[in-house]
């Protein structure tokens, strides 16, 4: 187990050096990441919408990694999901995905979410404030539907970037909540070239603050670092986030088939994603 832990320490500082790397010889030119396009999703645990002047369509594969993790947290700790993302027109983002769960020996599972979100405030031009609402359906690794409705928030500056999302989710079964209640919150700052730092937070199952039976176990909060970084032809970018991860309330009731972003017991959340854009620079 410690040599395991060594290892991850040594991958997770290694890439965190080639990022920074990169983004310095990036920093060569200057300013010149301020007319260079931003990743069509900078942050981990937040969406974002799209505007006009962004690259229309991109594909992302995205990892995660869960310390002391059991259950459908990617199984065995370990999280694979493939997205594609697009702008519409109009102010209309879309955005699916599908998950990958390996419950072990030949056993994969599959997850698929969908959704669309508008724009109402914003979104014509890449900085400034955009004010987003949307729909959506999923489908757990159990065949369980849901409905999924989003708010999403977020000011890009020239040398920095916010966003946040309220996520509120209706599962189609009996024995879950009325209304499951995600937020989340990122915010970067330019370190150098196109390489960004900051944090991000996440709370998960927020009714439990008030619903002493909240259905998966009671509330979850993440806080830690979050790093970005875009090449200069936009082609590609990576981020890469994570940290602990806490009980705020506990539950007598636990459902460990519901699909979560953090892992359904505390200790280490690591996620990082690669993003392709389709349409270039």
């Amino acid at each position: 187990m410690h040599r395991l832990n060594m290892n991850k320490n040594n991958l997770i500082l290694l890439i965190f050096m080639f990022m920074l790397y990169s983004a310095m010889a990036q920093n060569q030119d200057g300013d010149k990441f301020l007319t260079v396009k931003r990743s069509p999703e900078p942050f981990l645990f937040s969406m974002t919408t799209l505007t006009p002047n962004d690259l229309k369509w991109s594909l992302d594969y995205s990892g995660s990694y869960g310390e002391r993790v059991s259950g459908p947290f990617g199984y065995a700790g370990v999280g694979q999901q493939f997205a594609v993302k697009g702008y519409l027109g109009k102010q209309f983002t879309c955005y699916a995905s599908t998950s990958l769960g390996f419950s072990g020996g030949a056993n994969v599972l599959s997850a698929q979410q969908a959704e669309i979100i508008r724009d109402f405030i914003g979104g014509k031009k890449n900085l400034g404030l955009r004010l987003g609402i949307g729909i959506g359906v999923g489908r757990d690794y159990y065949n369980v539907k849901s409905i999924l409705s989003r708010a999403t928030v977020s000011f890009d500056a020239p040398r920095w970037k916010a966003g946040g999302n309220m996520l509120f989710e209706k599962v189609m079964a009996r024995n879950r909540d009325n209304i499951d209640i995600i937020t989340s919150l990122g915010f970067h700052y330019c370190l150098a070239g196109n390489f960004y730092g900051g944090f991000e937070a996440v709370g998960e199952d927020l009714e439990g603050f008030w619903d002493a039976k909240e259905a998966e176990g009671g509330a979850k909060l993440l806080l830690g670092p979050s790093l970005n970084m875009t090449t200069n032809n936009s082609r590609i970018s990576f981020s890469v986030s994570g940290g602990p991860v806490i009980y705020a309330t506990r539950s007598p009731i636990s459902n460990p088939n519901a699909m979560r972003e953090l892992p359904s017991q505390s200790g280490l959340s690591l996620r990082a994603r690669i993003v392709f854009n389709l349409s270039g620079s």
